[in-house]
């Protein structure tokens, strides 16, 4: 699965692809069918391996058939039910309801993309701290409101993109695990109760779901999406911190500025001349588009209506998907943007001492307490860097 117009989109592989989401739509099914059969309720020549009946060939006519219905379980089970046959095609998806099998799928595929994210901020945040011990005491100008300000150095600047970054995987570990959706056709369990004799089975058997496919037990969630925006606003984090990252150093790599450049820049189909910042870009591109997905996925939680919604629950599946796909490819560009970032700190010296008189809050604040001027004006910038690379040290020592 690869987009053309999302340069990168490579990056994200197979996860919350087409492909992911039938296998795990029909691991779910297996999973349900098999423990209905551990019960005791279906019948043991009821049990089967689902999961080797389909293959990326069947993804077209899934999808297509989808239409029909509203959404793509309706015919994969038909699907499934026609390559199974016998008691197996007699039991399974017994119990379960459409949104039952798409939110688990959903859950189990979105867990493997937040997984890719953690490691490549994990990462990130290794190779900012190594940037800042290197570059420590290197000047910089800094700048506010897009213009010189004061003093500063290149490990300030790197530290705020480690905050950035630190902030964004404290986020994405603080999400609660991912839960099991299987409440039945209404949320009540009601099938399964009458499947398996009571609501104490009932509940079993859905907890017992959970454990298999490396989910959380849960009650239904049918129309209680928090799981799905506070995730979706844990990954627009992920790819705030990166927009941050790139917008600097696009900014620091124009050619009057001419601080940082990308160890590949990109070229120009017209202008041979150009070495573009095209990773900055991109992943600007990203932090640009993904807080309207957010909201996309709040606006669906909202209009959440009776026991099941009619549209909001679809227009979270394929946002979802775009918005884990595009933070797993920003984080990962971002990655490559940092292993390969070039400092130039005689341009960033120069720049300083261009800037001219950047003293004049310094000689203020001196007069006012009547205290010689320090030989700098960097104030606690040593120890606000010491601060969050320390912080940045603990969050690594308990990835490990």
């Amino acid at each position: 699965m690869t987009d053309l117009l999302w340069p990168g989109d490579h990056r994200a592989g197979v996860l919350m692809s087409d492909r992911a989401l039938l296998d795990a739509m029909v691991a779910v099914e297996d999973a349900w069918l098999n423990l209905l059969v551990d019960a005791g309720q279906a019948p043991a020549t009821a049990r089967a391996d689902l999961t080797s009946l389909t293959a990326a060939d069947d993804i077209e006519a899934v999808a297509a058939d989808a239409e029909a219905d509203g959404n793509p379980v309706v015919g994969l089970v038909a699907l499934l039910r026609d390559r199974a046959g016998g008691e197996a095609a007699r039991w399974l998806h017994r119990g379960l309801t459409s949104q039952d099998v798409i939110d688990t799928a959903l859950m189990m595929c979105l867990r493997d993309a937040l997984g890719v994210v953690r490691d490549e901020l994990t990462a990130n945040v290794r190779v900012l701290v190594e940037l800042i011990e290197t570059h420590r005491d290197d000047a910089m100008l800094a700048r506010t409101l897009t213009q010189p300000a004061l003093p500063s150095t290149v490990a300030v600047k790197f530290a705020n993109w480690l905050c950035g970054v630190v902030d964004a995987a404290d986020t994405l570990a603080a999400l609660p695990p991912l839960p099991v959706q299987a409440g039945g056709a209404a949320g009540t369990l009601a099938a399964a109760t009458e499947l398996l004799g009571s609501p104490d089975a009932a509940v079993t058997v859905t907890d017992a779901l959970a454990e298999a496919l490396g989910l959380v037990p849960a009650r239904p969630w049918h129309t209680t999406r928090a799981i799905v925006t506070r995730t979706g606003d844990a990954l627009i984090g992920c790819c705030d911190a990166c927009g941050h990252i790139a917008a600097d150093v696009a900014t620091g790599s124009r050619s009057e500025i001419g601080e940082f450049a990308e160890g590949t820049g990109g070229g120009s189909s017209t202008m041979p001349h150009k070495h573009n910042p095209v990773l900055s870009v991109l992943i600007r591109r990203a932090a640009l588009t993904a807080p309207a997905l957010g909201a996309t996925l709040h606006a669906a939680s909202a209009a959440s209506v009776d026991e099941r919604s009619d549209g909001g629950w679809h227009a979270e599946w394929a946002t979802l998907r775009t918005l884990a796909r595009r933070t797993v490819v920003a984080v990962r560009q971002t990655g490559d943007l940092l292993a390969d970032l070039h400092l130039d700190a005689e341009r960033a010296r120069a720049n300083l001492a261009a800037a001219g008189d950047l003293l004049a809050e310094q000689r203020v604040m001196s007069e006012l307490v009547g205290r010689a001027p320090r030989s700098d004006y960097l104030g606690a910038a040593g120890h606000l860097v010491d601060a969050i690379v320390r912080r940045a040290r603990r969050q690594l020592k308990e990835t490990m």
